[in-house]
């Protein structure tokens, strides 16, 4: 019997927003307190014991500066093909805010400079 009661799904999950913690460089207490979530949820959450419901993902997608869509395609609440953008368009969001060389900073940074262009354009 696995240890794990979410199986592959939580876990997979849980190393998620893990590596995104610490790649934001973030405590679990200092993630729980820019979530509003508590620290031992937070925990039971990373080691894969606990399943959030899609609010407490959006808030982990915000403490974190990531996509709460990414969240909710690894906690299987949304289908990674309904996610992903339709045709050739391009998903710029997605790209910056899962690649896993960027820092929650440069993320979050590069996201404002495009939703800046974006906005520009959409007005002339």
């Amino acid at each position: 019997m696995s240890k794990n009661p979410l199986n592959d799904l939580g876990e997979s999950l849980g190393e998620y927003l893990r590596d995104q913690r610490r790649a934001a460089r973030l405590s679990l207490r200092q993630l729980s307190e820019l979530a509003g979530v508590s620290n031992p949820y937070l925990s039971q959450i990373e080691r894969g014991l606990k399943r959030p419901s899609a609010e407490i993902l959006q808030q982990l997608a915000k403490g974190l500066e990531v996509s709460a869509e990414s969240l909710y395609v690894r906690a299987g609440i949304l289908d990674a093909e309904h996610a992903a953008p339709t045709g050739d368009t391009p998903d710029v969001r997605r790209a910056i805010a899962e690649d896993p060389l960027l820092t929650a900073r440069q993320k979050k940074t590069l996201l404002d400079i495009y939703e800046s262009y974006v906005e520009d354009d959409a007005r002339h």
